[in-house]
């Protein structure tokens, strides 16, 4: 008799997950990375090794997954006693968070002495560890050997990070936060359509300096720019993300520079560039500047004004769009009024092949946005949704035209 296993579906854009845990303080983080895969639509199966269930409980987990949570390889519920094949069947990935030193190890020499690393060696999917461990035993030689051989098999790896850890030491081991496994997890399952190229985007506001504590700045969030960096990388791209001023985290696996005026932005660009396939320019760059910036705080005179004389930034797409050997250059264009005919009309003057237009009042600081794209076939509305659903059908978008051949107008 064929063995079953209790399943809820998942809904139309979720994927069959079954996350695994093993012996560590850091499997408290899991509870919450149940709760996010399962609230954007999931079906997670939970597997626990004996020590993962000294730090958590199995009920703890089938409450937040709403399944059974599986632990004994001898598993009476399986009919065929054969648990390490069935559970893992129909999934899509297998998530192992935490990933302790000592799983890492069993996994590289394919040992299977309990459900979950039985289940591992048996399986069919791809398999993702999230290590997390003191950072002694992370630096160990034997542990880096672990490593490099589990990245040569093909096993995943979302971290570890730098920080503190609960043995009270501060250095490398720590399990990386829920949000950040998420992102791993999502962009797994994202079509890499730009596999192999470099992507250049810059992102946020530029703030111009009136004096050592005043500026000229936009208001910018850099929500859609640091979308489009996560987007990319998700579709297999190497992304260097320039930054101005924000208070976002950087997405994982990206590069980021941060810089604060416009010509520290180009400055930037100019350097990263020449070693790019794609050039997003999402950032909100000031277009003037301040000439002669005090060099000390400027005292306010009462009853008296203050002139500023302002000289244009340099115009970085421009810029890039007019080098020997562009990239593919993608422009944004956020406009108040006159939505079609300034953004057909700014994409014309760049001379670019790609430009993404919204209004303004409608995405500065939110997190959705509605988006149209333009090029030379004309006028693609995106719809609305949010930011990063936005920037992959862009990113989408351009890998198409790549594949097409479009190079810049």
């Amino acid at each position: 008799m064929k063995a079953t296993t209790p399943a809820k579906p998942a809904s139309n854009t979720g994927r069959r997950i079954l996350l695994g845990l093993t012996g560590g303080i850091a499997a408290y983080k899991s509870a919450q990375l149940v709760r996010m895969l399962v609230k954007a639509g999931h079906d997670v199966r939970v597997v626990m090794t004996e020590a993962a269930c000294r730090f958590i409980t199995p009920v703890t987990m089938q409450a937040l997954s709403g399944q059974t949570v599986w632990t004994d390889l001898w598993d009476p519920r399986v009919a065929d006693n054969m648990g390490h094949i069935e559970l893992s069947r129909d999934r899509e990935l297998i998530v192992v968070a935490p990933g302790s030193a000592n799983f890492m190890a069993k996994v590289v020499q394919g040992l299977a002495d309990d459900l979950l690393s039985t289940l591992c060696l048996a399986r069919d999917c791809p398999l993702m560890i999230a290590p997390a461990m003191n950072r002694q035993m992370w630096d160990n030689a034997a542990t880096q050997r672990n490593v490099s051989q589990l990245r040569k098999d093909g096993v995943l790896l979302a971290g570890p990070a730098p920080g503190d850890q609960a043995c009270g030491e501060t250095g490398m081991g720590r399990m990386l936060e829920p949000e950040e496994i998420f992102g791993e997890i999502e962009a797994f399952f994202q079509p890499k359509s730009l596999a192999g190229k470099r992507v250049l985007v810059t992102a946020g506001p530029t703030a111009e300096a009136i004096d050592p504590v005043r500026s000229i700045t936009n208001a910018s969030s850099g929500k859609m720019g640091y979308a489009v960096a996560r987007a990319a990388r998700e579709a297999g791209a190497q992304v260097t993300l320039i930054s101005g001023p924000t208070a976002l985290a950087t997405p994982g696996g990206v590069e980021r520079i941060d810089v604060k005026s416009a010509q520290q932005m180009f400055e930037a660009v100019k350097k990263a560039v020449a070693r790019a396939d794609v050039f997003v320019a999402v950032a909100a760059v000031s277009d003037y500047r301040v000439v002669n910036a005090a060099e000390q705080k400027i005292k306010k005179a009462s009853g008296k004004g203050m002139t500023l004389e302002l000289a244009e930034n340099p115009d970085i797409l421009a810029y890039v769009a007019k080098l020997p050997s562009p990239p593919f250059c993608v422009g944004f264009a956020a406009e108040t009024e006159k939505l079609v005919a300034h953004a057909k009309e700014k994409r014309a003057r760049k001379k670019i092949p790609l430009l993404a237009a919204n209004l303004a009042q409608q995405a500065l600081g939110a997190d959705d946005n509605e988006i149209v794209l333009y090029d030379d076939a004309g006028e693609h509305p995106l719809g609305r949704g949010s930011k990063l659903e936005q920037a992959r059908k862009l990113v989408g978008h351009v890998a198409a035209m790549l594949k097409r051949g479009k190079r810049p107008a």
